[in-house]
């Protein structure tokens, strides 16, 4: 296989993932009507990033197959965002989240010297948002209504952005990036199956 069909797969195998990436966990909220186990604060970190790292890769004019997912995820981030809210009683809180967002957007490309701090914190950001995750999943000992598939589709999604972006841009903060999101989607990935396990366990037990 050419390096060139390979970087296609790559691309359009993402963009397909990412279509329905969030799918997954949308559909578990919305059936049981509960976020459980699910963190807002990673949720709204997570939104933040990819907000970021669009605009830089847009500013910088990148090959738009290199970003063209994260329009998409952030549209079901945004649903997501406001099915949470509504089930915690709390979707008022959806029109500050919304000017905050656009407002920070804006002020992204108001400078060069901006767009390139966002992105030098970009991968924090993102990081802070799986620990966020993490964190809940820890408190709670329970995965309760994350679904493991959207994170494992996550992984995959990262992966390929590590060999797409080596092999078009080089761009060291996005690789470096991708990397350390592969590590942290994974680790989230493997702590949601060890405690849906150990509730499947209970389970049986209980029977």
């Amino acid at each position: 296989m050419s390096s060139d069909t390979l970087l296609h797969a790559a691309n359009f195998s993402t963009l397909f993932v990412c279509m329905v990436l969030k799918f997954p966990q949308i559909f578990v909220l919305i059936r049981a009507k509960s976020t459980a186990g699910v963190s807002l604060n990673s949720l709204l970190l997570e939104l933040t990033g990819f907000i970021v790292f669009v605009t830089y890769q847009m500013y910088y004019d990148y090959p738009p197959p290199t970003y063209l997912e994260y329009p998409i995820l952030i549209a079901q981030d945004a649903i997501l965002l406001l099915l949470i809210l509504h089930y915690n009683g709390s979707l008022r809180q959806s029109l500050v989240y919304t000017l905050l967002f656009v407002g920070g957007w804006r002020l992204l490309t108001v400078d060069k010297w901006i767009i390139d701090l966002a992105m030098s914190l970009c991968t924090f950001i993102s990081a802070a948002s799986k620990f966020a995750q993490l964190q809940c999943l820890w408190s709670s000992k329970d995965a309760g209504q994350v679904s493991a598939l959207s994170w494992a589709m996550a992984t995959y999604s990262c992966i390929a952005r590590i060999y797409t972006t080596t092999v078009t841009t080089g761009d060291m903060q996005v690789l470096v990036r991708f990397i350390i999101m592969t590590l942290l989607n994974m680790w989230v990935l493997l702590t949601v199956l060890y405690y849906q396990r150990q509730r499947r366990s209970r389970s049986k037990k209980d029977d």
